[in-house]
């Protein structure tokens, strides 16, 4: 039922992975403004990425930054459509998410961008980026905090994958036969965490109701 998601997915890697260069930085690019913007792939930079650079090496020098540039595009694209009114923002996510995100901003500046553009789902990261503009952050500041702290998580995966070429071919082939397995696992966990967070949320928003019938 869903095996065209994996022919999709692998066909959009091997594009990648065996396209010459003049092709595969493009389409990068592209993918990893899709992924930052207003549509989600998660995972597939970083997968794309440890796949190229396992299969050609030498390429682990600059091949990371494609899909950082395009994270960067993407965000930038989010970011302006958020600076043009919160209501985009106040429809797309939760009113209290947002005044945490706030909070967090307030506190740290576009510092608290770096964690969340570093690490891979569940860790938000949208929500950041949207807040970011509607906050009237300097353009020039959010789109150079985002291309750091990318190209440290891509260059990352790339030369993890330059070190450790065959068992990274090994796992990937592993991966590709078990891809409903871990794509299970991984919307499992995500839903998981999800969860955890939205009953943990509302046990707290009840516990000074709970603290006042108490005192009464």
């Amino acid at each position: 039922m869903l095996d065209w998601l994996k022919i999709w997915f692998l066909e959009i890697s091997r594009q990648v992975v065996e396209a010459p260069m003049y092709w595969a930085a493009p389409l990068m690019v592209f993918v990893g403004a899709l992924d930052s913007s207003l549509l989600s792939l998660p995972e597939v930079n970083d997968y794309i990425t440890v796949t190229r650079v396992a299969h050609n090496p030498t390429e682990v020098y600059y091949f990371p930054l494609f899909p950082a540039i395009g994270s960067v595009i993407g965000c930038l694209l989010l970011y302006r459509i958020a600076r043009s009114g919160e209501k985009f923002i106040s429809k797309r996510f939760h009113p209290r998410h947002l005044d945490r995100v706030k909070d967090l901003y307030r506190k740290w500046g576009l510092f608290a961008l770096v964690i969340p553009a570093l690490l891979p789902p569940p860790m938000p990261f949208k929500i950041f980026v949207a807040t970011a503009g509607a906050l009237n952050y300097p353009p020039m500041r959010f789109a150079v905090t985002i291309l750091i702290a990318r190209m440290a998580r891509y260059y990352f995966w790339g030369i993890l994958a330059y070190f450790y070429q065959d068992q990274v071919k090994r796992m990937l082939g592993w991966l590709e036969e078990h891809f409903f397995t871990v794509l299970g696992v991984v919307v499992g966990l995500m839903a998981l965490i999800v969860i955890s967070r939205w009953m943990f949320v509302k046990l707290k928003g009840r516990s000074p109701q709970t603290q006042v019938s108490y005192s009464d």
